[in-house]
């Protein structure tokens, strides 16, 4: 059984903490498709890191939802994805309404079922896009909040390994813990080649390059830090 369930979105920060999370114990693997732009490649990356750690406990949600909501540029072709700013100061375009609560409540009533007792989520404040959602007060208040709402029982802990780590430590922290890094995708705009453009692109680039280390994916453009 597993002790824990890791949101795995395919992504770096989210391999990490599944490094993490599988050196403290038996883990369980939760990927949620929500019409996101590159959810093709996102759930292919989900996939290869699960067989990577050898994690048969594994489920996939559609919550397309999100996508007929919109408002993000993430899920709505109509809004076009901004060129990346990594000094641009306040809620980017990229930000998907209160997306982590979404994907926390399933996280929550999943762990019910099969016993979890930790939830692992790759959020970052420190050195993010500026969603609001990435927050460790919002996670404080959304663990308060899971453990009233849930059944009686043992508390359910939500985790956040990476929360006050810049992309250059998670590199070093994927690294050291030999996470599948060659395996993500960051990546808002494409699923083939990673435009090397975007926020998420240039975050990624700045931590390898801060960090020492050669970024393992391609790029159709390489920004230099």
């Amino acid at each position: 059984m597993a002790d824990s369930i890791v949101l795995v979105s395919g992504g770096m920060d989210s391999a990490v903490t599944a490094a993490i999370a599988a050196s403290v114990g038996p883990p369980a693997f939760l990927h949620i498709n929500y019409g996101q732009r590159t959810e093709g490649q996102e759930l292919k990356s989900f996939n290869a890191i699960a067989d990577y750690y050898g994690v048969e406990e594994r489920l996939v949600v559609d919550i397309s939802y999100l996508k007929k909501i919109g408002g993000s540029a993430l899920t709505d072709a109509a809004i076009e994805i901004p060129e990346g700013d990594l000094g641009r100061q306040g809620v980017p375009l990229t930000y998907v309404p209160f997306r982590n609560a979404n994907f926390l409540s399933i996280a929550v009533s999943w762990a019910e079922v099969i016993g979890a007792r930790s939830i692992y989520i790759g959020a970052v404040e420190e050195d993010s896009s500026g969603y609001p959602d990435c927050r460790e007060a919002f996670f404080a208040a959304f663990e308060k909040a899971a453990n009233l709402g849930k059944k009686p029982g043992a508390e359910i802990k939500i985790v956040t390994p990476l929360i006050h780590m810049r992309k250059a430590d998670i590199v070093r922290k994927g690294v050291e813990l030999k996470a599948p890094l060659h395996l993500t995708w960051s990546c808002y705009r494409d699923e083939t080649l990673a435009c090397g453009e975007c926020d998420s692109c240039l975050l990624r680039l700045r931590g390898f390059t801060e960090a020492g280390a050669a970024d393992p994916i391609s790029y159709r453009e390489r920004a230099a830090f």
